[in-house]
């Protein structure tokens, strides 16, 4: 049994628990939706930095070893800074065919979410998040760049992404199993 959220005395009135998770919630999905929309504007300059870098190769026959290197961090970026977004409008890899299907109600779905976030998304971020910081160190510690010539320097900077993009994304998973948590309070309510 879920602990009651809201008031017996009415339906409408939210208890302070309730308005304190919403606005929890809130706050989290403003993160997310704001990076998600700052990190869209990587799709318009990785388009016009291959149109270019394809113009410069194919047109004048001069290629940049930093230029390639550059697309491949910003498609990087665009995917690990991109998911808590993602997850925030539900439009992740999902087995649809049972999640959206007839005998799957809102209570259901909730139990779906609530379960996925606590045995699968939490742990694997977390993995993700713990060994990545080693590795992030070691990188800004060696002041490692690209080991091309003429490659990009500060390597360690696209490295960074990865434990930001994953705790984005873990953010967000917390808002949602929160999100499932006042759907399954409400039925009990």
């Amino acid at each position: 049994m879920m602990p009651r959220l809201f008031s017996r005395r009415s339906p409408y009135v939210q208890s302070p628990l309730h308005r304190r998770l919403k606005r929890l919630i809130g706050a989290i999905e403003f993160i997310s939706e704001w990076s998600g929309r700052a990190v869209s504007w990587l799709v318009l300059a990785m388009v016009l930095l291959i149109a270019y870098d394809v113009a410069m190769r194919y047109l004048w026959q001069q290629g940049s070893v930093a230029l390639q290197e550059l697309e491949w961090h910003l498609f990087g970026l665009l995917f690990l800074l991109g998911g808590a977004y993602t997850l925030k409008h539900d439009a992740h890899v999902r087995v649809d065919i049972v999640y959206h299907s007839h005998w799957m109600n809102p209570r259901r779905r909730a139990w779906v979410d609530l379960l996925g976030g606590l045995f699968l998304l939490t742990p694997f971020c977390l993995l993700v998040i713990v060994t990545s910081l080693p590795f992030v160190t070691r990188a800004y510690g060696l002041g490692e760049g690209s080991p091309d010539p003429g490659g990009l320097p500060a390597r360690w900077l696209l490295k960074a992404a990865i434990p930001l993009g994953f705790g984005l994304l873990q953010l967000q998973g917390i808002a949602s199993m929160l999100r499932s948590l006042l759907v399954l309070s409400e039925r009990d309510a």
